[in-house]
């Protein structure tokens, strides 16, 4: 990588970054398999069933995701998927996609000005108050005072 930046080809700086992604990947896997009693979502992406879940619902967040759909997608039972989750990601799984909901409900409104009423149907809910009663929820504050924080 520093022979590639201090050689300055062409192309060499991109060479270093995917270079650099590389290694931090290489880091994370590391980090992963020391790593074995951790939870969290991080960890969770290491279990191919519960990882599998997280995709679904970061694919298609509106989705009205039941336990028994991203069970589904697990290929296992409810009961046992829920309890699986949990351990490895520490949250139950309609927790983990409340709280992907409300950070995509954060970003849209710190980088848009899209209403909640927009908001609200592109991340599975009904109504506006009931993704600023879900918003406030998980991210302590409304949305309104969310927007107005992130604008400075």
């Amino acid at each position: 990588m520093r022979e590639e930046l201090r050689l300055a080809h062409p192309g060499g700086a991109l060479i270093a970054q995917h270079l650099a992604h590389m290694i931090l990947i290489q880091a994370l896997r590391l980090h992963l398999n020391e790593n074995k009693h951790q939870t969290g979502w991080f960890t969770a992406l290491k279990d191919h069933k519960v990882c599998a879940t997280i995709s679904a619902i970061h694919d298609d967040p509106a989705r009205r995701w039941t336990l028994q759909d991203l069970a589904a997608v697990a290929g296992m039972s409810r009961s046992v998927f829920a309890q699986r989750f949990k351990d490895v990601a520490g949250e139950t799984p309609m927790d983990y996609l409340t709280r992907w909901r409300m950070l995509l409900a954060g970003e849209r409104l710190e980088n848009t000005n899209d209403k909640l009423s927009a908001i609200a149907p592109a991340l599975g809910y009904e109504s506006e108050s009931a993704v600023a009663t879900a918003f406030k929820r998980v991210m302590g504050c409304t949305p309104r005072e969310y927007a107005r924080n992130a604008q400075g």
